[in-house]
């Protein structure tokens, strides 16, 4: 986005000691406004997973305390590859009626509960997000979702692109100025907002990833995140 402002007189407006002041920075000659984005790429270090079981049941207990067996084991399989209790979050439990749709009567059926419970997993190795995933349907998980790459610090990506959305926006602005007759810029305002990429997650049945299990490992690459930080920034053109 590209927009030029016509100059304003400086304007400062002072309150009382409980009032915020709100001050209008002055700018004597033509003002351009930039919005810029850079994304920098790095190599992921944790990676995010989901594992649940769903079960079926005549009975609402029934059905929660074969979920619950179930995904007591799912669970401690988790904790026996050594992911860390804390890395280890449940996303939801659910209990939900089901029925079937007679076409003769034109009724809904009654034919039992559905549970699930599921917890998301982060892992600080993502080359184990493949034997891990084979290793949750192996113990038991008919739901899995993921993987989820992302950085656990990203802030020195997120400053690489912060410079670099800064320097194209003051070289993008100076050639606005001298395009206009003036000599350089001077900076009057900045805006920041940053978001992180990732791949897109996949999610599967769960009779394929069982397939998986059995024929070979589930291949994961990892491949590359990107950290975008987009500026929006004000310019004074100088002479």
């Amino acid at each position: 986005m590209i927009r030029f402002a016509i100059p304003a007189l400086a304007a400062a407006t002072f309150a009382s000691a409980a009032q915020a002041t709100e001050v209008q920075i002055q700018a004597q000659g033509p003002v351009v406004e930039l919005t810029v984005s850079e994304v920098v790429d790095a190599k992921p270090d944790i990676v995010d997973l989901s594992a649940g079981v769903t079960s079926q049941a005549r009975t609402a207990v029934e059905a929660m305390r074969i979920n619950a067996r179930e995904m007591t084991a799912v669970i401690d399989r988790i904790k026996a590859l050594g992911v860390d209790a804390d890395d280890i979050q449940t996303a939801g439990i659910d209990l939900n009626a089901q029925y079937d749709y007679d076409q003769e009567t034109r009724e809904q059926v009654f034919r039992g509960y559905q549970a699930s419970n599921r917890v998301s997993v982060t892992l600080r190795d993502v080359d184990r997000a493949g034997e891990v995933l084979d290793a949750l349907v192996a113990a038991g998980a008919n739901n899995v979702g993921g993987p989820r790459f992302s950085l656990d610090d990203d802030n020195a990506a997120r400053a690489q692109a912060r410079k670099a959305a800064f320097d194209n926006a003051r070289s993008q602005a100076q050639q606005y100025a001298q395009w206009s007759g003036f000599t350089g810029v001077r900076l009057l305002e900045v805006s920041e907002s940053v978001a992180a990429g990732s791949p897109i997650a996949f999610e599967e049945s769960a009779g394929r990833q069982a397939m998986k299990v059995a024929d070979a490992p589930t291949p994961v690459e990892p491949g590359l995140v990107g950290t975008r930080v987009s500026l929006t920034v004000k310019f004074e053109m100088t002479r």
